[in-house]
């Protein structure tokens, strides 16, 4: 992930301009993310970083997506958000909980950013059934560490409450953890090949299959606590770099974030990691009552 840094003030002034709100998110002190891993590491976060993605980048023409997904149908996921950098400079995901609250990575945070909703397309241009946000307070799990991201979660108030339609809805959190061989399906705009990155017109959706909390840890010896789990399959189905914050949805409920993996993504013996949402419904629920 790339560091804020000189570029916080532009994007404030484009976000200002475009969407008529001045006030900034307010996080923590410390606005730095880690660097990039070399090829062939683990703990590699899926946020997008330097390689953020914008028009100016090329589009993947075959059928391979977030890795071997498909396109999602439209209006089939009305919770799913972009975080922008710029107009259209997306460099994460994240899942609408509440009617002004979103949910993400907690490595995902940012100073300045604004919020899509009901938008499949990368596309900067206006669709019909969008809504447009900037962020007005993000609060990360308080127990957050890198690089190992252990509770990497983060909550996002927005400046004003959605308007809740047939694009835009949010949706509820599993209280209940995930179960080795669920099906669940992984959502996102980041890159659908790895480790050259392509990313895709439109929003992608990939099925992908819960794991035993043992493969889990044979994948990541020493990596795995209970904040997290693996998802995936043998044919190399997989989340990959700019689907960081974006939903697990398993059985019409959130179960989980896009939170890190191996780099290249997509391999057999290395799942995504994802972040174990069951645990936090009490953290959720009590920080979204007291702001």
């Amino acid at each position: 992930m790339a560091k804020a840094g000189r570029f916080w003030v532009p994007c404030a002034l484009i976000a200002a301009l475009i969407l008529g709100f001045t006030e900034p998110v307010r996080a923590s002190e410390n606005d730095a993310c880690e660097s990039p891993s070399a090829p062939g590491t683990s703990g590699r976060s899926r946020d997008l970083g330097d390689a953020a993605a914008d028009d100016t980048q090329p589009e993947d023409g075959s059928s391979s997506r977030i890795i071997n997904g498909s396109d999602c149908g439209r209006r089939s996921r009305p919770w799913q958000a972009a975080l922008l950098l710029r107009p259209n400079l997306l460099y994460c995901g994240a899942v609408l909980v509440a009617p002004q609250w979103l949910l993400t990575a907690a490595h995902c945070w940012k100073r300045i950013f604004s919020i899509r909703l009901g938008h499949p397309s990368r596309s900067p241009m206006y669709e019909a059934g969008q809504q447009l946000f900037m962020g007005v307070k993000s609060i990360p799990h308080p127990s957050y560490s890198r690089p190992g991201h252990s509770n990497d979660l983060m909550l996002i108030k927005m400046n004003r409450r959605v308007r809740e339609t047939v694009d835009v809805r949010p949706i509820n959190i599993s209280s209940q953890c995930p179960t080795a061989g669920t099906r669940c399906t992984v959502s996102g705009w980041g890159t659908t090949s790895s480790p050259q990155t392509n990313f895709p017109g439109v929003l992608q959706c990939l099925n992908i299959t819960v794991l035993s909390d043992q493969q889990c840890r044979r994948a990541y010896p020493n990596q795995i606590d209970r904040t997290m789990f693996c998802a995936g399959d043998q044919a190399g189905r997989d989340s990959c770099q700019g689907d960081s914050g974006g939903p697990v949805v398993c059985n019409g409920r959130l179960q989980g974030l896009v939170s890190w993996g191996d780099i290249p993504c997509g391999q057999p013996n290395k799942p995504g990691v994802y972040t174990n949402l069951c645990q936090f419904t009490k953290w959720i629920q009590d920080t979204i009552r007291s702001n």
